[in-house]
C-alpha cells in the first residue's frame, strides 16, 4: 500500500475519470474517510484496506487519504480510535449515573445501527494474532473500554469493583456484541443485559437508592 500522494487542490480533487469532485473540509472529510476505512475493512478484512479502496468508498481521490493520514498504519490507528470512541458514546456503557438500569442501555441499538464499527474492531483483534504490531494500539484503545467500565462499576457498587470483576463484566458485554453482530437477535441481547444488571444488583448495586 505504498501509493504516491497526490497534492489535493485547494477546493476540489479530480476523479480517476477526469470529473471534478468537491473537496471535503478537514473535519468532516477526515471523519468521512475514517468511516469509509471502517466499511472497507468490515466487508473485506484488513487486507483490503488500501488508499484507493478508502478513496473509492468515500468518493475522493487516494491522494486526499494520504494527505489526512500519511501512512496506512496511521489510518488504521485513527479508524480504531474512531470506532472505540463512537462505541463508548452510543452504547452508554459509562452513563455516569451509577444506576444499573442505565448501564449499557444502548448496546443492542449500537450494534443494529452500525455493525461495521464492531466488525472492524473484531477484524483487527483477529489480525493482531498474525501481525503483532497491531497489538499495542489495540491494547491502548481497549484500555479506554476497560477504564470506562471500571469507572461505571465503581459508581454502581458500594465498594470499588476489582479489575477481575471489571474484565468479567466487559467480556460479557463484548460477547453480547459479537453474538448480535453474527447471529442477530437483539431481543436476546436485551434479555441478557437485564440478567447482567440483576447480577450487579445482587452485588449491591443500587442498594442505597433502594433503601
Amino acid at each position: 500500500m505504498t501509493e504516491s500522494a497526490e497534492a489535493p487542490d485547494e477546493n476540489k480533487s479530480r476523479s480517476p475519470r477526469g470529473g471534478a469532485r468537491k473537496r471535503l473540509d478537514y473535519g468532516a472529510g477526515r471523519d468521512a474517510l475514517l468511516s469509509a476505512a471502517v466499511r472497507v475493512v468490515a466487508r473485506g478484512g484488513l487486507r483490503k484496506l488500501t488508499y484507493r479502496a478508502v478513496a473509492e468508498e468515500a468518493g475522493v481521490t487516494h491522494g486526499l487519504v494520504v494527505h489526512h493520514f500519511g501512512s496506512r498504519d496511521a489510518l488504521i490507528e485513527a479508524a480504531l480510535a474512531h470506532t472505540v470512541h463512537t462505541s463508548l458514546h452510543t452504547s452508554a456503557m459509562e452513563s455516569g449515573t451509577g444506576r444499573t438500569a442505565d448501564f449499557s442501555a444502548g448496546l443492542s441499538e449500537m450494534v443494529a445501527a452500525n455493525p461495521d464499527l464492531q466488525a472492524f474492531q473484531y477484524e483487527l483483534m483477529l489480525e493482531s494474532r498474525r501481525r503483532p504490531e497491531l497489538l499495542p494500539p489495540l491494547r491502548t484503545l481497549y484500555d479506554e473500554y476497560f477504564d470506562a467500565a471500571q469507572r461505571e462499576l465503581n459508581r454502581m457498587l458500594p465498594e470499588d469493583a476489582s479489575p477481575a470483576l471489571m474484565r468479567l463484566v466487559f467480556a460479557a458485554l463484548d460477547g453480547l456484541v459479537l453474538h448480535q453482530l453474527v447471529l442477530g437477535e437483539p431481543e436476546m441481547t436485551e434479555a441478557a443485559l437485564e440478567e447482567l444488571r440483576s447480577l450487579l444488583r445482587g452485588l449491591g448495586a443500587d442498594s442505597e437508592e433502594d433503601a
